[in-house]
């Protein structure tokens, strides 16, 4: 027992293990979760070993310098697996809600629910009350429905799966009518048309790009039609002789005339967000107030959590969803699940949501702040890209991003990097420049604009790890 004793006693403890130079390293290259993870891992296999009374395992403990053999083994271990395409980046680009660097940053809450769910069984379709099979969409209905006032519930994996499901399950084979105005592209050339065809439906046009009546949506009501919708025009928005119809108005005509009335919101959001200081946007409870018999909406974009698709509104309806073979093909999985819920919880105390809720931390810092963590930077940046860069402080703008709000700008502020070069030489030197941010550790991703690259600070939050990669430029 004394050997083992002593073996135990030599191993260090995780917390001084991340202080070593060679893992802080690795920390700041943006692979502190896998250096703990890895970390973990390496000292519980050998206290089991130890725990085991393997001889040649305490001998080597014993007879080794553990600290350093263990520092090697982890960052090894960390490089060979997680060396793969799929990297942490700095999201300078001033675009919050950035779709090509993966949208909202999640909550705390909702990384710990995920860790829970991913590394464990969960009772997602088990009622534990009956020992029978459940329903999967239990969990997150109740709270869903708490939140947005609606009868029902589901949920996808993103709003275009919500879109598509709403309309196979309602308006297969039938009219869908839809102002022209609304027959939208999103990103990756998605079109609202081929959604529609691909969903086995018969588009109906009405209206014209910039003015769509009521009468118009009227006269498109015939025998074959089964929804009027309204999509949300995200990411653009048409200004000077135009007409649209109201939600509330559109929903009447609907009613009356005996089709459903669905909006597709896109974003969604479940807050009023002028009391943060931001642009207004309807938020869910309020369009189905207005008459929408169903609401879909994305996870990932306003409401600041994971990527999903959620429905709501009227009971029927979602059950007519939830019986299409295709929700199946089309639904979340455990680990989305956890972070969705965790989330959605956090909404229930509003006081509290604008420090816990990543998103509306970022799109609510004040200008100053932003400004002050540039001045502090500033002199780090210029040290580094001495006589190859001009670098200052400007006043800029962020978007909101991910065809929320497309045209409300947010005040901030931005590191401008202007290379030293030759006339004929500067295009190509400030491809270069923004390359070699790309190409740090942690790699920085920002924007070009008038000869110069902008780091727009507004989503930075770790500052020192930052500044500590600025002079491998």
């Amino acid at each position: 027992m004394g050997q083992q004793s002593e073996a135990f006693k030599a191993l260090p403890a995780i917390e001084k293990l991340l202080k070593q130079e060679d893992l802080l390293r690795l920390a700041a290259a943006g692979k502190l979760a896998y250096v703990k993870q890895e970390a973990r891992y390496q000292v519980a296999t050998l206290r089991s070993q130890i725990a085991l009374n393997d001889k040649e395992t305490i001998e080597w403990v014993l007879e080794s310098d553990i600290q350093l053999e263990l520092i090697t083994r982890i960052a090894q271990a960390v490089l060979r697996r997680h060396s793969n395409s799929l990297a942490p980046v700095y999201n300078l680009t001033g675009t919050v809600i950035h779709t090509n660097l993966g949208r909202a940053r999640l909550p705390v809450e909702a990384v710990a629910a995920m860790e829970i769910a991913a590394t464990g069984d969960m009772n997602i379709e088990y009622d534990l009350e009956t020992g029978k099979r459940g329903d999967r969409d239990d969990h997150l209905e109740q709270v869903i429905c708490e939140l947005t006032g609606a009868e029902a519930a589901t949920v996808v994996n993103n709003n275009a799966a919500a879109v598509m499901l709403v309309l196979n399950s309602l308006a297969k084979e039938r009219e869908v009518i839809i102002s022209r105005g609304e027959l939208v592209e999103i990103g990756g050339a998605f079109r609202v048309p081929e959604v529609m065809k691909s969903a086995n439906c018969i588009l109906r046009e009405v209206g014209t790009t910039n003015r769509t009546h009521a009468k118009d949506y009227r006269e498109a009501v015939n025998e074959q039609t089964a929804l009027m919708m309204r999509v949300h025009t995200s990411n653009y928005e048409i200004k000077g002789f135009t007409k649209s119809v109201s939600d509330e108005e559109l929903g009447r005509i609907a009613h009356e005339t005996g089709v459903v009335f669905v909006s597709d919101m896109g974003s969604g959001t479940l807050v009023e967000l002028t009391q943060y200081g931001l642009p207004k946007e309807p938020t869910v409870r309020e369009t189905l107030d207005m008459g929408a018999d169903l609401v879909t909406f994305s996870g990932d974009k306003l409401l600041g959590g994971p990527q999903a698709g959620i429905i709501v509104g009227r009971a029927d309806l979602i059950y007519q969803l939830k019986r299409n073979q295709l929700k199946r093909a089309l639904r979340i999985d455990k680990v989305t699940m956890a972070a969705l819920l965790a989330v959605l919880d956090l909404y229930r105390d509003p006081e509290q949501l604008r420090s816990r809720l990543p998103l509306l931390r970022d799109l609510t810092r004040p200008a100053e702040e932003i400004e002050q963590v540039c001045r502090r930077i500033l002199p780090e940046l210029e040290k580094s890209l001495a006589n190859r860069a001009e670098v200052g402080v400007d006043s800029c703008k962020s978007q909101i991003g991910s065809g929320s709000l497309p045209l409300d700008l947010l005040d901030s502020y931005c590191l401008s990097i202007k290379p030293v070069a030759l006339k004929g030489e500067r295009d190509a030197s400030l491809l270069r420049l923004a390359q070699a941010f790309r190409q740090l550790p942690k790699p920085v991703v920002g924007r070009i604009h008038d000869g110069k690259l902008l780091l727009d600070l507004r989503c930075l939050r770790d500052e020192y790890d930052f500044i500590q990669q600025l002079n491998q430029l």
